[in-house]
Parts: C-alpha cells; structure tokens; sequence
C-alpha cells in the first residue's frame, strides 16, 4: 500500500498569521439580527437552499393538485436576480396535465397563483412573484440567509456538506505506468481525480482512492532481461542499478526493437514472471518499488492520497472472472480470440488473446468486478483521457449485459467513465519540451514553486519573512495555481499550459483566489478583534444590498459541491469560487467593514467568505496563504 498524506484543512479561522494550509400572502417575518448564543444546535445539514425550497413547494405542489400525486418541485436559481432569487416553474407542466380535467384553473398563470398561495408559513421566504405563464419567482429572508450563515460559523461549515445517496465509491485516479517517468499527461488524472475524491468525502461518501499502475504486462519481460544484461551476476543494487528509469526504459525498449536475440530472451522472461519464479519476481518488484519511490515526490508536492492496487494485484482474480462471462453466455470465439460483442460496436471486446493472453479489457473487468463484489462499491468512476472512452463504454457494457451493473445510468451501483482532453503548449500542440520529450511533472512542479519564489522576493517578502514561511508561500501558490489552471477548465476539453497565465495575480487564476483570502485575513487581523468571541456574541444583518448578494451566495455553496460532484465537474466549484471573490470584492468596495457602525456584522461576513473559500481551496487541493 502506497499511503498519501492529505493536504491539511487547517482551521477554520483568520487568527493564524502564518502560512498553513409581488408578495406572498403566507410571508412570515423574522427577527432583524441573530445572536449565536440563542441558537439551538443543530449540527445536521437542513440540505442546500434549494433542497429547503423544494420541500416548502412540494407540500403545496400536494395541496394544490392533490390528485397528480407525486410532483416533484421544479426549483432553479433565477437567471435575473431582479426577479428573484430561486424560481419555481412547474405552473406550465401542470397545466398541461390538469386542463381538460375539469379543473378549477384557467390556464398556467393561475396554477402558479395557487402553487404561491398554497405554499406553508417559512421564516425562509420574504416574498414570492408571479411571472409570465406561471413562473413562481422567490425572494428569501434577509434575515434567514443571516441566521443561516451564522449558524454555519458556530457549528462549522462541515454542518454544510451535502448528503448523495452513495456510501461508498472507488475513485481510479493517476495509474501511471511502471518504469516510466510522470509527466505532465498524468496531471490531469491525478488532479481531477483528487478533487472528486475530495468532493465525495466532503458528501460522507467512504472514498477508495485507487491508483491502478501499469505494472504488469509484457513490457517487463525486456525491463528485466536488461537488468540482469547490465548486472549478470545477479548483485542487482536498487537506485544504482536502473538509476533514471526513464532512460533505463528506452535503452531495454532500442534492444527489444533492434536485437532479435534479446527479443526472445524478454518474451521468456515474461513467462518466468507470470509463472512466479522468484529471480523474476524480485527484480519485478525491484522495478515496481523504484518507480514507486518516484511517484511518491510528486504524490507528495501535489498533497494527493492514494492507495496502489496495480494491474498485477487483479491477475489472479481474471480467469474466475472470465468464468463468470462465459457461464453468462457472454463469450464468443472469434479468429483465435476470445471475445464479447458489444449492440452498436463494430469491434469485440477482447477478453482472451489468441495466444491465450489477456489484456486491458481482462484486468478492467476483473478489477470492476473485485470493486462491486468484493469491495462493495456503488460507484465506480475511472478518471482517464477521453481517448479511452470506447474502451470503457465497451467494459461497463459488458458488465451491464453480465448483470454486474443495471442497465439504467441513474441507478446504482454504477460506473462513470470521467474523460480529460490533452494538456497542450502555448503553440497548440501536446504540451513537450524543445527536445520534443514529454515534460517530467516534478520539474514542472518545482519550476512553479521557484517562479513563485522569485515574484516573492521581488517583492521584499525574503526581507519580511522567515525563509519556511517563504518556501511554504511558494508552494502553496506554485502548487495551487498549477492545479487551478486545469480544474478550472471543463475537463472534457483541451487546455493550454502557460505558466505566465497560472501566476498572473489577476483573473481568474489561483494566485488571484488566494491573494484574495489572504485580504480578509488581513482585514480581520486589522481589526483587532476576536474573531472566535464574536461568533459567539455578535450578530450579523445583511441591510447593504451587496451584504446580501454576497450572502445568499455563501449559503449556496453545498448545493454548487453536490452539482459538482453529481456531474463529476470540478469547473462548477471553481467558477463558484471566483465569482464568491467578486461578490466579496464588491462588498468590500462599497461596504466599510473595520471602523464603521455594522464592524460586527461585516466582520462575521468576512470571516465566513474566508471559511467558505478555505474549504474551496481544500476541495480542489490547494493549499490557502493567510497572509501576503
């Protein structure tokens, strides 16, 4: 087992100053402020704003068309804030179900009518609208979204997180190959695949972060037969022996193209490892551990947690599982191999080779099947590039067929395929070094890291602080900025690495996000106040229209991480935080926070702007800077 040490989620506060990590007639008024010692605590999520919503409409959804049954609540965000700030839009698809019914409406406008009427007293909703055919437009309580948010800053943001109906998922992630150097082509997998892992925990999903390497197959028949070439004594001495795996890789790779000989003596090599002679198995697990070794210095920088099941550890499980295929009936005969057909594919899925070995289709089913059966997984998600999304479609068809998986999406257990486009340069092509050479993530890593450094420096930083705080600094925002740029973007697409736009301090970049952070860190250390003893006796009012804005989109948060999450889309978090750093920006401009007559209230704000981004930056593997 290969353990990863998780980036911390520090502290939920400001105080460090170091580096770490037209109206309803049913409206109810509510009191103008809130003091947190007189809530009750209740430490369980009441769900997402629009889940509190949808349970308000679906009582008057039951009590305006009692004899539709079931309807469920057709809530959205408002597109105009003017009008709103949710909409319910079910009037039009009522109407269509009751007119001709002998129902007491007469069109759209006065189904909504009633749906607004109808809805039950809620300290959440100040006012509701009609709009155009039935459009039920909701304002909720100021008020409410204060009371909201404070609750939220006594019992922790963890009383935020959302529920899926998942209790378990396997998250395939990274799976580099063995004997080969990272690259930049790895990051995508190992990003992504890192913050959905985040994300599910964050949702009390029990998460199995699997990195399925490359570590078996014919390939180590050369790696080992030009081992023990270079060492025929057998005195194999780790490190020294393979010393840059890389180029160990390629020279076995040029005898194994170029030397006939050497060729057969690999394809030996192979059956002596498969048939588990121990002189093969130990310089195979040499291999493995070097490479290992490698992996883990940038497992480390990144802050990624993983725990290694390789191709290797589901060879044993294969023939059962082909077993099971072929009692199923799945499994044809087909020129020498053996294979399923897949309805609306025009190539099988080759299961046997026709030397009667197996392959990647072999292993992803046995390691599909071990995940469902074995490890009990309800949702299985592969985290590759979209290149290899026949292939999955082929496997989990086949599963499907097998009966492992129900034939419907929606359901579950299920397995989702989250496909990633290719990392290019600034000229538009697969992103390499002059040498044409594939770029070595670790140095790409570190090169951020040290252009941090050196903006830092630029700026008197080595002359303020100590050399840790420093190289911490650099990280963070190296580290961070790299992995923001590729987060940021839809995974399915292409996007062009450069680093002068990642470290830019403006736009919507991580530097940006986390300058910003380390503002209102600042703003709250300014004021002299004890942040912790405020949240206890302060009060919070949203009066300013900006305080409002910026607080009904701090209280939306867990409904953008479960969107996220359901779609498998980390871009829908990273928007959602650039755009909380805009709402915070525009408060901050036109709202005087330290000094002025609401300082309370408008500290509180501030402090849970800063708790909402820390846990942003959490999810997407950041690292955030609390001063700058």
């Amino acid at each position: 087992m290969i353990t990863r040490a998780h980036a911390d989620s520090h502290t939920d506060t400001c105080s460090y100053a170091g580096i770490v990590r037209a109206k309803s007639r049913r409206t109810v008024s509510a009191a103008k402020s809130y003091s947190l010692s007189t809530m009750a605590p209740d430490l369980q999520s009441a769900g997402s704003v629009k889940q509190q919503i949808a349970k308000l409409f679906e009582e008057s959804l039951r009590t305006t068309v009692p004899d539709e049954g079931d309807v469920e609540p057709a809530i959205a965000p408002c597109q105009n804030p003017k009008f709103g700030d949710y909409q319910c839009n079910n009037a039009m698809g009522l109407w269509s179900r009751v007119k001709g019914k002998g129902t007491q409406f007469k069109g759209p406008q006065l189904v909504g009518q009633a749906i607004m009427n109808n809805l039950p007293p809620s300290e959440m909703i100040e006012s509701c609208t009609i709009a155009g055919p039935g459009f039920v437009n909701i304002i909720l309580s100021k008020h409410w979204i204060a009371k909201s948010i404070q609750k939220m800053l006594v019992h922790t943001i963890e009383t935020w997180a959302s529920e899926i109906p998942v209790k378990r998922a396997v998250v395939d992630f990274s799976s580099p190959n063995i004997a080969k150097e990272m690259h930049v082509g790895n990051l995508r997998s190992t990003i992504i695949g890192d913050t959905l892992a985040r994300m599910l925990e964050f949702s009390k999903v029990e998460v199995l972060r699997r990195n399925h390497v490359g570590d078996w197959g014919t390939q180590f028949g050369m790696l080992i037969e030009y081992l023990f070439e270079k060492f025929p004594s057998g005195e194999v001495s780790g490190d020294q022996a393979i010393g840059d795996l890389q180029a160990f890789y390629k020279a076995s790779k040029q005898r194994f193209d170029s030397d006939p000989a050497f060729k057969e003596r690999a394809q030996r090599a192979v059956v002596s490892l498969q048939g588990g002679e121990e002189k093969y198995r130990k310089a195979w697990a040499e291999i493995c551990e070097i490479s290992r070794r490698g992996y883990e210095s940038v497992y480390q920088r990144l802050g990624v947690q993983l725990e290694e099941k390789g191709e290797s550890f589901y060879n044993p499980y294969i023939p059962r599982v082909v077993e099971l295929l072929n009692e199923k009936g799945l499994i044809e005969e087909s020129e020498g191999a053996r294979v399923i057909f897949i309805k609306g594919k025009k190539i099988p899925l080759i299961v046997v080779k026709k030397d009667g070995g197996y392959n990647y289709a072999s292993t992803d089913l046995a390691a599909l099947w071990y995940r469902l059966y074995e490890e009990k997984a309800e949702w299985i998600i592969y985290v590759t590039d979209v290149g290899q999304r026949e292939h999955f479609e082929m496997v989990f068809t086949a599963a499907k067929q097998a009966g492992w998986l129900p034939a419907e999406d929606n359901k579950y257990p299920k397995a989702s395929h989250v496909g990633f486009g290719l990392v290019l340069g600034e000229d538009g092509k697969r992103f390499r070094t002059r040498s044409t050479e594939t770029v070595k993530l670790v140095d790409l890593l570190d090169e951020a890291k040290n252009r941090c450094r050196e903006a830092l420096v630029q700026r008197g930083k080595s002359e303020e602080w100590t050399a840790e705080e420093l190289d911490k600094t650099a990280e963070a925002v190296g580290y961070g900025a790299v992995k923001y740029a590729d987060l940021k973007n839809n995974r399915s697409t292409n996007y062009t690495f450069s680093f002068d736009q990642m470290l830019n301090d403006k736009g919507n970049t991580a530097v940006y996000l986390l300058y910003a952070h380390a503002r209102i860190c600042s703003i709250i250390r300014r004021s002299g106040k004890d942040i912790e003893e405020l949240k206890k006796i302060g009060t919070m009012e949203l009066d300013h229209p900006d305080e409002r804005v910026l607080g009904l989109h701090l209280l939306q948060f867990l409904e953008i991480v479960e969107e996220a999450c359901t779609n498998l889309l980390p871009n829908i978090l990273c928007e959602y935080l650039y755009n909380l750093s805009e709402d915070f920006t525009r408060f901050y401009t036109n709202c005087q926070v330290v000094g002025s007559a609401e300082e309370t209230s408008r500290l509180l704000l501030c402090e849970a702007t800063a708790i909402v981004m820390r846990k942003c930056f959490y999810l997407l593997g950041i690292t955030p800077v609390y001063k700058i």
